[in-house]
């Protein structure tokens, strides 16, 4: 049986990308930024200690479902992370904006796991339509169906998630106006280990604050402040135009090998 995705398939085009993989960082941060899915996806799990390991484990079984070749194998993974996922109990240990503490959470709440895709998605498709190029809203279209087929694999019903691009974006800034995301001081903790301290090897270390400045920059405003980062309309301009660079004079020229991922060049 062959996979859920073909080399068309807009998933595959997104994350395909080692760009995309900048996207990483600000999508932890914005599932942190929610104090019931921070208890239950980083305090509960012990991803404190390691958050990119939540994020390598996440993107291992992603793609595992874009880009296996056959269904079973992806069924097989994701069963057990479901079975995983319904293990995971718990309270908050301390009051956050509307929720007080001792709010109960699982880590199969359909709340919760549309939160965790959604920062997913956001980041991803922010970061790919900064630095590599736009998307038609077709294609946007396409993105999102494809991410809610790995929602489904997640423990997401079909009615769970926004049922088009659009509704998907009145989800998303409707999340950000609201009063469910409050950033608490130990997830603040955590953004200075995800945003200070990512997991670089050596030759790759003088990159470290170019990664900094752009999961700093691409953080929704309100959040930003509530992580306390620093930025300025300076900062902004410098980011701004390096993204536009870096989608029109440098990653169309970038060879292959250095612009795609393995999977994806083998594809």
């Amino acid at each position: 049986m062959p996979g859920y995705f073909t080399d068309d398939s807009m998933l595959r085009r997104v994350i395909g990308e080692y760009a995309v993989a900048f996207s990483g960082p600000r999508a932890l941060l914005m599932m942190a930024a929610h104090p019931v899915a921070f208890a239950g996806f980083f305090a509960h799990t012990g991803a404190l200690e390691d958050p990119y390991a939540r994020l390598r484990r996440t993107g291992e079984v992603l793609d595992l479902i874009a880009w296996g070749e056959d269904k079973e194998s992806a069924d097989r993974v994701t069963a057990r992370v479901r079975a995983m996922h319904a293990t995971v109990r718990g309270e908050t240990a301390v009051a956050a904006g509307r929720f007080p503490a001792g709010t109960p959470y699982r880590a199969d709440d359909p709340e919760l796991l549309l939160w965790v895709l959604a920062s997913l998605v956001d980041s991803a498709a922010l970061v790919y339509e900064k630095y590599v190029r736009g998307m038609t809203p077709d294609e946007r279209e396409a993105l999102w169906g494809d991410y809610r087929v790995v929602g489904r694999h997640f423990g997401l019903g079909d009615g769970d998630m926004p049922a088009d691009w659009a509704a998907f974006r009145t989800y998303v800034d409707g999340m950000l106006a609201s009063d469910d995301l409050v950033v608490t001081d130990q997830a603040r903790e955590l953004a200075v280990a995800i945003v200070m301290r990512p997991p670089t090897r050596l030759v790759a270390r003088p990159l470290v604050e170019l990664v900094n400045q752009l999961t700093i920059g691409l953080l929704p405003a309100g959040l930003r402040r509530q992580y306390g980062f620093r930025w300025d309309p300076l900062r902004g301009l410098a980011l701004a135009g390096g993204a536009e660079y870096a989608k029109r004079l440098l990653v169309p020229f970038v060879p292959g090998r250095l612009r795609y991922i393995p999977r994806a060049r083998a594809a």
